[in-house]
């Protein structure tokens, strides 16, 4: 069975194997010639655990370099695990907040006599030592390092716009969205459709714009996560699909990447993926806009540039005067796409950049052997790890996602063998084929069951859907529904009616040969004469 993916770990669990991945990257960066039993020895007792365990996690980490690789493959809780109960869970944090954050700085060592001497006054068992360190990692870094004065950490976890330098290209790079200043138009109609949402990726060391994605949704997981995986991969063919002759030569992981605080960027998934692969995630403090200084310019020249477009909004309503955006509307999404590529590669990075006095892409090419080029160890696993999912039932026909419908004769062992609803992952831009969990925990691809069909997005997929939807509607009689819907009434009143008539009928008429007896038989049976019925009596 195939691993899980990040964001389907238990909490506990993902945790300590984020600490000795931690650990062991370190290790390893100290160690890069060669290592001795007795380093091993040191990096076992950081991670509390034997040297045998050191070795074996350390082989694991080499081989497969990620987090998920030191994941104990036993999920959950220990077996007969129990947490902290509540009257020593109080002590550990009253204790912590007294007498460790402080700006006298007390130490790790001493914190810990500290609870165990709370503890054993309060008649208690004291907590084990990971216990209580794990009470401190709880703690944000940068609100401890400035309870306890840390200035050091302090400067360290606090990015200084305009000021804020990294040593070479992929150290770290800045995310973040906008709401493009332009309308955009439908396919078909060309009607106008709305203004789509850009969400843009940029090195900090180049000021090379690393990747960017562009969609109708409001910002979201998945637009983050498509973006970033536009940022690592080759672009050499998305370039060729587009027909962009010019050169994009970013790709590879980055270190770290700079993020604000919406929900999109907290996403477990999205998270997660990123400490799978080595990347490190940090957050603009709320409220504090003046962080991120370098994407939120870059948006701001991008923005610059739309303005200059037919449907364009400006920035401001005193720009627009009496334009009338929507009116003049003429690009499609792929075709405002395929204007910010162009832009991109073929404006911005060839121009000088204020901030270097140079353009983005001399800078990438001065730097580019110094890069440490750092891919996904497994590409297609990375890819499905950011793409959005469904859970869909595998039906004799296929699989149905958005109204298509896909298959694979791989997925033919599995019909009607499991109710079990399957993982399925897709990709909004390409549409032409998704990727299905099967029982066994394996991924296959799956295509249209129509091979004759085209490639889309999702937009057009939904679009389209809509689009027949309405049409449908559109050749609906309503006259003929209502016309018939008063006949069918009409019609139920009038039998209700007949029937309750008849019934009152037969009931006065039962009431009065009643009183004459064995008379009530009288033509109830029309195979029994009258005559006999009458000798009867």
């Amino acid at each position: 069975m195939s691993d899980p993916f990040p964001d389907e770990i238990d909490e506990a669990v993902w945790d300590e194997a984020c600490r000795r991945a931690d650990a062991i990257r370190g290790f390893l960066r100290r160690h890069s010639d060669s290592t001795t039993a007795g380093d091993v020895a040191e990096l076992a007792v950081e991670m509390d655990v034997s040297q045998a365990t050191a070795y074996r996690l350390i082989k694991l980490f080499r081989a497969g370099g990620t987090v998920l690789s030191l994941v104990d493959r036993k999920r959950g809780r220990p077996e007969g695990h129990r947490t902290l109960d509540e009257k020593r869970e109080k002590i550990v944090r009253t204790t912590i907040k007294a007498c460790y954050l402080r700006r006298t700085r007390p130490t790790v060592s001493q914190l810990i006599r500290d609870v165990q001497s709370n503890c054993i006054s309060a008649g208690l068992k004291p907590p084990h030592r990971r216990t209580i360190v794990a009470r401190l990692h709880d703690i944000d870094l940068q609100k401890r390092a400035k309870r306890r004065g840390e200035s050091n950490i302090v400067k360290a976890t606090t990015a200084v716009p305009g000021s804020f330098e990294v040593s070479r290209p992929l150290e770290v790079v800045q995310i973040d969205h906008t709401k493009a200043d332009v309308f955009v138009v439908d396919e078909e109609t060309r009607r106008p459709l709305g203004r789509p949402w850009l969400t843009l990726a940029m090195d900090v060391s180049s000021r090379m714009v690393t990747g960017f994605y562009l969609t109708m949704d409001a910002p979201s997981r998945l637009s983050t996560s498509l973006c970033l995986l536009h940022s690592v991969f080759d672009k050499s063919a998305w370039l060729r699909e587009r027909e962009i002759p010019e050169q994009w030569p970013v790709a590879g992981l980055p270190d770290t990447v700079h993020v604000d605080n919406g929900a999109d960027f907290r996403s477990r998934a999205f998270k997660r993926g990123c400490e799978d692969a080595g990347i490190t995630i940090e957050w603009r403090p709320p409220g504090e806009p003046r962080f991120g200084g370098h994407i939120e310019r870059l948006i701001g020249t991008q923005m610059g540039r739309l303005h200059l477009l037919p449907g364009t909004t400006f920035s401001n309503e005193h720009d627009l005067g009496d334009y009338d955006s929507k009116r003049h509307a003429a690009l499609t999404l792929r075709e405002l796409e395929q204007y910010v590529a162009l832009d991109i590669v073929g404006s911005y990075h060839q121009s000088i950049h204020s901030g270097l006095g140079r353009p983005p892409i001399a800078v990438w090419r001065e730097h580019e052997g110094e890069i440490p080029l750092r891919l996904p160890k497994d590409r297609r696993r990375f890819w499905l790890t950011f793409l959005p999912e469904q859970e869909r039932t595998l039906r004799p026909t296929g699989i149905h996602l958005f109204g298509l419908r896909y298959w694979s004769g791989t997925l033919s062992a599995d019909v009607g063998r499991s109710d079990r609803r399957l993982l399925v992952k897709y990709d909004p831009r390409d549409m032409a084929r998704i990727f299905v969990r099967r029982p066994s925990g394996n991924f296959v691809e799956a295509r249209y069951a129509d091979v004759t069909l085209p490639s889309i997005t999702l937009h057009e997929a939904v679009t389209a859907r809509r689009t027949l939807l309405a049409k449908g509607r559109r050749e609906v009689d309503t006259h003929a529904i209502v016309r018939t819907a008063m006949a069918q009434r009409e019609l139920v009143e009038a039998a209700t009616r007949k029937t309750a008539a008849a019934r009152r009928g037969k009931a006065s008429s039962k009431s009065k040969v009643d009183d004459r007896g064995w008379g009530s038989l009288r033509g109830v049976d029309s195979s029994i004469p009258v005559s006999l019925v009458e000798d009867t009596d």
